[in-house]
């Protein structure tokens, strides 16, 4: 343990219980003080030195240890643990809640179990198309391991905050802010996949701080203000433009059928200029954002 603080690890342990030590110290300070003044007034009443040099002596010492005892008694409430050290090294935590006494001469840090929320400012960052985006995450965290949090880092809660936000910057410009290709990942396309990898990201890095991440996930998501306008356009012509493709695949694919099917059932044999023409036709209806207003042919079909 000594010498690289990344090497300490946690150590559980267990103190005497408060109630009974407190029972034990107090019966010891005031038999103590009652020896003292016994003693006292002996050696005064038999006028013997002696008596007060063996008795008042090693009272008071007595009294002055129950006393300094004392401050070995500690409150461990629920979700809470305190780090024991003596003399600058680590003896261990205590988290079972209660009331319990340890040796006075240890400095007992607090150190807080409960999950905490972090919500990290409006980050302006990059995406993977270099586009300007601003971008927001809440991280779910608490601390798993007191003897990493409290000596492998400074300052365990500022290092949440700094890496968290590291995190979320290096995420960002992974992926694009959207895309119309639905086997690639964007960030407002596909928040599950992200924010499981926002708290992957941000796990690794916590790491050496005993520190566990319950959740992370994208809190706020949006272009940046002088490009918002622009985007908005460019992401409604894509928009259109996925939505034509779909049409027109699907169109073709029916004409396909179409064709297939008047062939094999043997409804009409169409050469290849009229086979064209029908391919045109269906196109325009299926492709067309307009009902389409059909024209019946009374003649036959060459005219």
């Amino acid at each position: 343990m000594a010498g690289d603080p990344g090497s300490v690890k946690e150590m559980l342990r267990v103190g005497r219980r408060g109630g009974p030590m407190l029972a034990l110290l107090a019966f010891l300070l005031l038999g103590s003080i009652a020896t003292a003044i016994v003693g006292g007034v002996v050696a005064d009443k038999t006028n013997s030195v002696a008596v007060g040099v063996i008795v008042i002596p090693p009272a008071v010492l007595a009294a002055l240890a129950s006393l300094v005892a004392l401050a070995g008694l500690i409150i461990v409430e629920p979700n809470e643990a305190k780090v024991l050290l003596l003399f600058g090294r680590y003896k261990g935590t205590l988290k079972q809640d209660g009331w319990w006494w340890v040796n006075p001469f240890m400095t007992k840090r607090k150190i807080s179990l409960r999950v905490v929320n972090f919500e990290t400012g409006r980050l302006k960052v990059n995406d993977l198309d270099g586009n300007p985006i601003e971008i927001g995450s809440i991280v779910v965290w608490r601390v798993v391991d007191t003897a990493e949090a409290s000596f492998a880092v400074h300052d365990y809660a500022d290092y949440v905050k700094v890496q968290c936000e590291s995190a979320l910057r290096n995420l960002a410009t992974q992926y694009t802010y959207d895309t119309h290709e639905e086997e690639k990942v964007s960030l407002r396309g596909h928040t599950q996949v992200v924010a499981q990898k926002l708290r992957e990201e941000i796990q690794e890095r916590l790491d050496r701080a005993g520190v566990e991440v319950v959740e992370a996930r994208i809190s706020h998501l949006a272009y940046a203000q002088e490009i918002a306008e622009a985007m908005l356009r460019r992401q409604q012509a894509g928009a259109i433009i996925a939505a034509r493709q779909k049409i027109v695949d699907g169109a073709v694919g029916m004409v396909q059928m179409a064709l297939e099917q008047l062939s094999r059932n043997k409804v009409v044999e169409l050469d290849e200029e009229r086979k064209a023409a029908m391919v045109s036709n269906l196109l325009v209806v299926l492709c067309a954002d307009q009902p389409v207003t059909p024209v019946v042919n009374a003649g036959t079909l060459y005219s």
